[in-house]
C-alpha cells in the first residue's frame, strides 16, 4: 500500500515574526474590516488559537515565506509578537489550505461558544475576544433552544442569522421542519423568508401564546391564502424530493443515448433535413455541462 506523504512537519516550530516573509501584498482596507478586528482582539484576549503556516525557512536567509495566516501575522506585529508558532510546509506550493476548508457553521459555533462556558469563560470575555456584543453571545449560545432535533439536523451545516432560531421557536416541531425544509431548497435562510412562512402557519402548528402579528396591508383573505399556498409548496416540494434522485438518473440515461445517437451522421443528417427543430433540441441536451442549468 502507497503511503499519503505529509503536507506539512506534525510539531509546531516557533519562528521569530520578523523572519515571516508575506507572499502577497495586503488588501485595502482590511486593517479596518470586521474580521481583521475580531481576529485581532481574540488574539489579545486569549492568543494565537491557529499556527501560521509557512515554507521551509531559506538557507541564506533564514527566512521563511508565508503561505496562509496573512491577517493573523498583521495582528500579531500589531500586538508587538516578537514569535509566533508556524506548521511549516513540506513541500513547496503556495497553496492556501484555509481556502479549502469549510467555514464554521453557525450550530457548531453554537456548540463551541457552550463548550467554553461550561469550562468557565464569561460570555463577557468571550464577547471581548470575539469583538461582539455579549447579548449577540447569549443569543448564540441559545440558539437551540425550541428548536427541534430533526430542524436543528437539517441546519447543522449552514450558516443562518440566530434570528432564524427566534423564529422557528413559535412554530411545532413538524412546522420547523417543514419550514427548514423549504429554505434549505430554496437556499433562502433569512429571517425575512422565516417571518413570512411563520405568518401563513396556521395557528394549529403554533406553539401555543406564539401567534404572529399580522403583516400590513394582509386581509383575512389574503392570509387563508397564503396559507394554501404556502402548504401547496409544501407538497410540492416533497413530491420532487421523492423523485429527484430517479429523474435525474433518467436524465444521465438520456443524455448520454443523445450524444452516442448524435455522433451517427446518417441520424444527424436526417434530422437535420426533416426535422431540424428536434435537432436544435437534441443539441442543447448534449451540450449541457450540468443538470442543474
Amino acid at each position: 500500500m502507497s503511503k499519503v506523504s505529509l503536507g506539512f512537519d506534525l510539531e509546531p516550530l516557533t519562528v521569530p515574526v520578523d523572519k515571516i516573509l508575506p507572499s502577497r501584498k495586503t488588501p485595502v482596507g482590511v486593517l479596518t474590516s470586521r474580521k481583521y478586528m475580531q481576529i485581532r482582539s481574540s488574539i489579545q484576549e486569549i492568543g494565537l488559537i491557529e499556527p501560521l503556516s509557512v515554507g521551509p525557512a531559506d538557507s541564506k536567509t533564514g527566512q521563511h515565506v508565508l503561505i496562509d495566516g496573512h491577517i493573523r501575522l498583521i495582528a500579531l506585529q500589531e500586538l508587538n509578537y516578537s514569535e509566533v508558532p508556524c506548521l511549516v510546509a513540506t513541500d513547496d506550493e503556495s497553496y492556501t489550505y484555509n481556502s479549502r476548508v469549510n467555514r464554521l457553521s453557525t450550530i457548531q459555533e453554537h456548540y463551541m461558544i457552550r463548550r467554553a462556558i461550561q469550562r468557565g469563560v464569561t460570555p463577557e470575555r468571550l464577547a471581548k475576544a470575539l469583538s461582539v456584543d455579549p447579548r449577540t453571545i447569549t443569543r448564540k449560545m441559545s440558539l437551540l433552544e425550541g428548536i427541534c432535533p430533526e430542524a436543528a439536523e437539517l441546519l447543522k451545516d449552514r450558516q443562518f442569522a440566530t434570528d432564524i432560531s427566534r423564529v422557528l421557536r413559535k412554530m411545532k416541531p413538524t412546522r420547523q421542519v417543514e419550514c427548514v425544509e423549504l429554505m434549505v431548497s430554496a437556499n433562502t435562510l433569512t429571517v425575512a423568508y422565516a417571518e413570512a412562512m411563520l405568518v401563513a402557519t396556521p395557528a394549529a402548528m403554533l406553539v401555543e401564546g406564539k401567534k404572529p402579528a399580522k403583516l400590513t396591508g394582509l386581509s383575512q383573505e389574503q392570509m387563508a391564502k397564503m396559507e394554501r399556498e404556502m402548504s401547496n409548496l409544501q407538497g410540492q416540494y416533497k413530491m420532487v424530493e421523492q423523485t429527484y434522485g430517479q429523474d435525474v438518473l433518467n436524465l444521465v440515461l438520456a443524455k448520454g443515448y443523445l450524444t452516442k445517437l448524435l455522433e451517427n451522421k446518417s441520424v444527424a443528417r436526417y434530422l437535420k433535413q426533416r426535422q431540424p427543430e428536434v435537432l436544435a433540441e437534441f443539441e442543447v441536451i448534449v451540450q449541457t455541462v450540468s443538470l442543474d442549468q
